[in-house]
């Protein structure tokens, strides 16, 4: 991988990936600080119509900056992203209030075949990780796969979680699942190697809908235990922000 560019700020290093992209990393070692670095510099790029630029995809640190080399060059780009953080130090990033969404969860069971295994691993029983999972207000970091999976931190669990072993061929769309230090819910149903501890009724993904999910990195999402027999209920519905 190539030197990081010492004309970036202390705070950051820019690496070029490939020939039409760069990765910017926040450095400053403050995980939210960083968090909201990246999510500034994208959002600033988003809107500021550079020539060439199109797509900055920011993560918990590191912020991939998309670009077309034959409308623009590395050198070109890398200028724009140091033009970018000097006007957010002036000018101070834009905030923008976060919507706030709650899930409703059927816990353990068919709907989540590894609470008992996660609460084994913790130490806890699963009365206590269904606490734990549903007492935190979550910030979602950032958009994964598949299908814009809203990424969060985890629970307050004693342990990290260890993913499967046998990675599962396919998880439902709903699926709430922990792995490490992360927590997410499963817009679209596809294979994987997170724990899955409950499943929401709801319908995060619409593919009739602009955007195709309705939250954005920096909303907060809040997690609660339902019954089995509230889940056909609830199905079908739609994630929806508070009023």
């Amino acid at each position: 991988m190539p030197a990081p560019t010492t004309a970036a700020p202390a705070a950051l290093e820019i690496h070029e990936s490939g020939d039409a992209a760069l990765r910017v990393v926040a450095t400053s070692g403050n995980p939210e600080a960083d968090w909201a670095t990246v999510h500034s510099l994208a959002g600033w790029l988003a809107t500021a119509g550079v020539d060439g630029v199109h797509g900055a995809v920011p993560t918990y640190d590191s912020v991939l900056v998309e670009f077309d080399p034959y409308l623009t060059s590395a050198r070109q780009v890398r200028a724009f992203v140091l033009l970018a953080m000097r006007q957010l130090d002036f000018t101070g990033a834009t905030v923008r209030e976060p919507r706030r969404f709650d899930v409703p969860v059927v816990y353990g069971g068919s709907y989540g075949p590894d609470l008992d295994r996660v609460a084994e691993q913790q130490g806890l029983d699963a009365a206590d990780v269904i606490a734990r999972h549903t007492e935190k207000t979550y910030v979602i970091r950032c958009l994964g796969a598949p299908a814009g999976s809203p990424m969060m931190d985890g629970p307050d669990f004693p342990f990290p979680v260890p993913r499967l072993k046998d990675p599962r061929l396919s998880v439902p769309a709903g699926a709430v699942s922990v792995a490490g230090r992360q927590a997410v819910i499963a817009p679209a149903t596809a294979p994987g190697g997170w724990c899955v501890i409950g499943q929401t009724p709801l319908t995060v993904l619409d593919a009739t809908r602009e955007p195709l999910v309705p939250y954005v990195p920096g909303d907060e999402l809040r997690f609660y235990a339902i019954p089995e027999k509230d889940f056909e209920d609830l199905a079908g519905k739609f994630l929806e922000a508070r009023p």
